[in-house]
């Protein structure tokens, strides 16, 4: 019988700023944020840094670490992370209610390792050097259960924990970390990539597309851009103020960082069930509840909206059902709310298959249909075609692999991608046959505003001041 995750009760934190203020000491610290206690929607924090491996894909190429030694492979980056992981344990447990995570793999696969998948075209620029794939496979993490409100230390069995919970019992000045943060961070004001006429044009493109049958849906993304300097954790803990999602998550990096306040859950994998669950229909927040009443009423009641996505949910079924029996739809165009927006949310499960496991499945059905369009390779390809940059981590999924079996991982949309002194932040949405041009523009545009004027309001250029010699 395997060993035990060690796990220790820790002083519950309602926000886990605090603890990952600590881990910010280490290497490699990384925060799955449910942006508790500003959104109800999010059960589970998970914090870790200090990874014992680190694998990271560019292309056809892996590069792993472990300590002092250095690896590379062509080998399926799928497989090398499964390769990686600790050995299966059992689920770890407080006071009889398992947890999440045991220790495994956390990181991210960028939307561009679906090129390793599939073959697509190379038209786009590829501008961000950001890694296609990086995890890091983390021995202990931080788990806050806000529902049981909870803040629990996991490790693997045989983990010398004492270090670790001696770093994070020590005591920390929170305030002064987070002036000292918020002061580094500096941004210019956000430019878009093209302009709205340029939008209209590749809008006309993928009506082509749909009307000679070569697809039915194309999720279209334009990028807006800053420069930066200074500290992204600054930027992120700003955005989560605002527009907190329960599937969030803050990534340092090497060469700079990921910012993500992402409502859409990718795919989670526990107890032998996959779940998946993709958003295609949003509507502005309204100024007053009345009018946010209306727009909640009149998404629900779309007919183009529900149409799109009913396509995305038949895309993820036969996703799902390369790796799972038993696929169903439990909720079709389910109602969610947010800061900014409304949604529709669909949800699909499956019972997995014996022989598979959560990357089994993950890879299936990477990347996201709902952010790619259907049928989801031409869609790709369409994309590439008309996006003038790749998407590097933007679309791709932040998550979670378990020694104990689960996982988790999100759609990475309402993200930005700090690279290099550039901020890049992308807004997009699916295009159908009775698509509009100007309600299709401005839903992209909504989507990211509030990140955007967030960001400006708080890190941009003062305003410059009239003249106060009256010339």
């Amino acid at each position: 019988m395997p060993h035990r995750p060690q796990v220790v009760e820790l002083p519950y934190q309602q926000d886990s700023v605090a603890y990952f203020a600590m881990l910010t000491t280490l290497p490699y610290p990384v925060w799955l944020d449910s942006c508790q206690p500003m959104s109800q929607l999010g059960r589970y924090d998970i914090l870790a840094a200090a990874p014992d491996t680190r694998i990271s894909t560019h292309g056809e190429l892996s590069i792993i670490i472990q300590g002092d030694s250095r690896r590379e492979s062509h080998a399926d980056p799928f497989t090398l992370l499964q390769e990686l992981l600790p050995s299966h344990c059992p689920q770890a447990e407080f006071d009889g209610e398992p947890l999440p995570f045991c220790g495994g793999a956390l990181g991210y696969f960028g939307y561009d390792l679906g090129r390793r998948l599939e073959s697509i075209p190379a038209h786009a620029k590829a501008d961000i050097s950001l890694p296609d794939m990086h995890f890091g496979i983390y021995p202990w993490a931080i788990i806050a259960d806000h529902l049981r409100q909870k803040t629990l230390f996991v490790a693997q069995p045989k983990v010398d924990i004492g270090p670790i919970l001696a770093l994070l019992q020590a005591p920390t000045n929170l305030k002064s970390f987070l002036e000292k943060t918020n002061k580094s961070f500096t941004i210019n004001n956000f430019k878009e990539s093209s302009n709205k006429q340029h939008y209209f044009e590749k809008f006309d493109v993928i009506q082509k597309h749909i009307l000679e049958g070569d697809c039915y849906q194309i999720n279209f993304a334009q990028r807006f851009s800053s420069q930066y300097q200074g500290d992204p954790l600054a930027g992120y803990l700003a955005l989560r103020a605002k527009l907190p999602s329960p599937f969030a998550g803050f990534m340092p990096l090497d060469e700079g960082a990921i910012l993500c306040l992402s409502p859409e859950r990718f795919i989670a994998c526990r107890d032998g069930k996959a779940t998946t669950s993709p958003i295609k229909g949003t509507i502005a927040r309204g100024v007053t509840p009345e009018q946010d009443q209306q727009n909640q009423a009149a998404l629900s009641a779309s007919a183009k909206d529900r149409a799109e996505n009913l396509m995305i949910a038949d895309l993820l079924r036969n996703d799902l059902s390369k790796t799972c029996r038993e696929v169903k739809t439990p909720r079709l165009f389910e109602l969610q709310s947010f800061a900014n927006v409304h949604h529709l949310v669909s949800t699909i499960t499956g019972r997995i298959r014996p022989n598979k496991n959560a990357l089994d499945v993950l890879r299936a059905a990477f990347p996201g249909g709902s952010i790619t369009g259907a049928p989801k390779v031409r869609a790709m390809a369409i994309i590439d075609e008309l996006e003038p940059y790749r998407r590097g981590p933007y679309c791709g999924s932040l998550g979670y692999i378990s020694a104990c079996g689960g996982a988790d991982s999100n759609i990475a949309i309402r993200t930005v991608i700090c690279n290099k002194g550039q901020l890049h932040c992308y807004g997009g949405g699916g295009i159908v046959a009775d698509s509009d041009a100007e309600s299709e523009y401005q839903e992209s545009v909504t989507k990211v505003a509030l990140l955007l004027r967030t960001l400006e309001e708080a890190f941009g250029p003062a305003p410059e001041l009239p003249n106060s010699a009256g010339d």
